[in-house]
């Protein structure tokens, strides 16, 4: 017979029989295993190295989608940036909830969640955003199959297809008038602009820039705070501008300076506290800096392209020059050379021809 509170029996066949919950079909109930020994005691330590979970593991398997993403957003809103939890619940309540919150988790289907990509791809969003939202869904999902011992129906889930989508670069021509134009007349913009193109700096990191993060003894350039603007978390759709910590641990880095920008950042250079592109302790925002650029290409006689693009034209041209990709992998912040060499590094049409044209060496 069982003692009071536990779940260790002795066997008709002289075996002690330890049970314990570990988790639940796919009707909710809940679904035990067990350890067996020749005594009690050893079944009971066995019992105690599986950690079995306590009472509050328990479930009645009918939890909507709706209290699991509130139970989820309560967790995971204390393990990730302000920013990203944001655009979680932005994302789940616009998408995901307005479908499935009432459904209870275990009438939750990978074919419901197919469907559902295939509406919100007919409704236009782009294959990457879908992908977007429904790696959201999993998480919570995921969340769900740990934290209650559910199975996780999206573990199988496909993504959409994402298509490569080439960014628009300026051609070496333009770069070179644009080059010159930023080179006259410098102003904090300017030195902005220069920051991302020779320096790879994401827009975010440049607004977010102080003259003290600068080291003109060491010629280096700290990268300690980034610029954005976000949704408020009280629901509303009201927004507020933040400065926080970069985008990842690897995007917190101290970058060498070349000699000619150091010189041009020492002609600009003010109060250390100051925003390096305001020239006091006000903040200029990304879309600002945005706005900016664009008007600086406009005046220069140049096609309209993103700020972001400024990033990707520091990596090809550093690839040009010879940098091996571990290195311009941390230069850019980048947690792997994957990333480097996939997202932000790019040959133009007039590479081609050169790198073909080598091909006459062997001919």
């Amino acid at each position: 017979m069982a003692r009071r509170g536990e779940n260790i029996y002795k066997r008709k066949d002289g075996r002690w029989e330890g049970r314990y919950r570990c988790g639940f079909d796919a009707k909710g109930k809940t679904k035990y295993c067990s350890v067996y020994a020749r005594t009690y005691n050893e079944v009971k330590e066995k019992l105690s190295e599986i950690k079995v979970e306590p009472a509050s593991f328990v479930s009645s398997g009918k939890l909507t989608i709706k209290e699991l993403f509130t139970e989820w957003f309560s967790a995971v809103k204390l393990k990730v940036k302000d920013s990203t939890y944001v655009n979680y619940r932005m994302k789940a309540e616009k998408h995901i909830l307005p479908e499935f919150s009432r459904l209870t988790y275990f009438e939750l289907s990978a074919k419901l969640v197919h469907e559902f990509i295939e509406k919100k791809l007919k409704y236009g969003l782009s294959p990457k955003y879908v992908s977007d939202i429904v790696v959201v869904f999993k998480s919570m999902t995921k969340y769900a199959s740990l934290e209650h011992g559910y199975n996780n129906p999206l573990v199988n889930v496909i993504l959409p297809k994402s298509p490569k989508k080439e960014l628009n670069l300026l051609s070496e021509t333009e770069q070179i008038k644009l080059k010159k134009y930023i080179s006259e007349n410098t102003d904090t913009t300017k030195i902005g602009i220069m920051l991302s193109y020779y320096a790879g700096l994401r827009i975010g990191e440049v607004c977010g820039l102080k003259w003290s993060d600068i080291d003109f003894e060491k010629s280096t350039l700290a990268v300690n705070r980034t610029v954005q603007r976000i949704m408020k978390k009280n629901g509303s759709k009201s927004t507020k501008l933040i400065v926080s910590s970069p985008k990842s641990m690897t995007s917190k880095r101290t970058i060498p300076l070349p000699e000619f920008l150091c010189e041009i950042l020492k002609k600009q250079k003010s109060d250390n506290n100051a925003y390096i592109l305001s020239g006091s302790e006000k903040i200029t925002e990304p879309r600002t800096m945005q706005y900016r650029f664009k008007s600086i290409l406009k005046k220069a006689n140049l096609p309209s392209v993103n700020y972001h693009s400024l990033r990707h034209m520091f990596a090809t041209n550093c690839v040009k020059l010879g940098f091996d990709v571990k290195t311009l992998s941390e230069i850019l912040g980048h947690s792997n050379v994957e990333t480097t060499l996939n997202r932000y590094v790019h040959s133009s049409m007039e590479r081609k021809i050169v790198c073909m044209n080598l091909i006459s060496k062997i001919a």
